[in-house]
């Protein structure tokens, strides 16, 4: 049986738009996540090109190589089959199967270290661009999408890269052109503390963003989005690269329906497609 959401997380998910999980990582896991941030550093990959923002060039090498320093990394499971192995992480996994139904992909994972400088003000968005966070649901509605934030750090006090929220936002107009700007200091903001290894999961639509980080060191995430199974990926034009590296279950959350490709398909799910989701991918070998 996948588990599912208790009464006061089922509450605070559709009043606030997200709800933390304690510990899903242990010490050992927290340690071996943090050293292969370390080393994406060493390898090319998908980085930020101008902005921190979403818009991103192919980063042909790596010019600072400094763990405390900022990075934006995406397209990650490549790096470390602990990348893969964290797609359907049962904690996490399960209660997004509870929260969004099992017609879902993965589409986008990233790694991102806030450094501490006073020169980074932080910011406020939203998920999915422009468009997507006009577009909220209601409160009896399945996401469009969910992410996981999975600390890597702790985060303690205030101006400390702290994930910062509009508890509510998720479900009504916000005012994204206010003047002056919404940032993570406005009224209303509510900054996160939490412990390495914690895990915040929150609504696309939800108004988000780091705050800036005064705290002397810099504050280390994983990022895993979930999507419905019509919406595009953000990270690759067609199925992962590491598809034969994954179980069936993971296989099917990267877009592998099984078959090549018909039309209508992630429109109308394969008719397995409840049983490869909710089927643990332990038995599934």
């Amino acid at each position: 049986m996948m588990r599912t959401l208790t009464a006061k997380q089922r509450e605070q998910w559709d009043i606030d738009g997200y709800f933390i999980l304690e510990q899903v990582f242990d010490p050992k896991e927290v340690a071996h996540f943090s050293t292969q941030l370390d080393v994406m550093r060493t390898k090319p990959g998908w980085d930020p090109m101008g902005t921190p923002r979403g818009h991103y060039g192919w980063v042909e090498q790596t010019l600072d190589q400094d763990p405390e320093s900022f990075m934006d990394r995406r397209d990650v499971l490549s790096y470390d089959q602990a990348f893969l192995d964290l797609i359907d992480r049962p904690e996490v996994f399960d209660l997004i199967v509870d929260i969004m139904g099992p017609h879902i992909l993965l589409s986008m994972t990233q790694a991102i270290v806030r450094a501490s400088t006073p020169d980074f003000p932080g910011y406020t968005h939203t998920d999915g661009g422009e468009a997507l966070r006009r577009i909220r649901v209601t409160e009896t509605s399945l996401p469009l999408a969910i992410k996981a934030m999975y600390l890597l750090s702790d985060v303690n006090g205030t101006d400390s890269a702290n994930f910062t929220v509009f508890p509510g936002s998720h479900i009504r107009p916000f005012p994204e052109n206010a003047d002056p700007i919404i940032t993570p200091h406005t009224p209303g903001a509510v900054p996160l503390n939490g412990k390495a290894g914690d895990c915040i999961l929150f609504s696309h639509s939800l108004w988000h963003g780091p705050s800036p980080n005064n705290s002397g060191r810099a504050r280390k995430t994983l990022l895993y989005n979930y999507c419905q199974l019509f919406m595009r990926a953000y990270d690759f034009g067609k199925i992962s690269n590491v598809v034969e590296r994954c179980t069936p279950r993971q296989r099917r959350l990267l877009g592998d329906l099984g078959h090549n490709f018909r039309p209508g398909d992630y429109f109308y799910a394969p008719v397995d497609q409840v049983e490869a989701i909710q089927r643990d991918s332990s038995l599934s070998e």
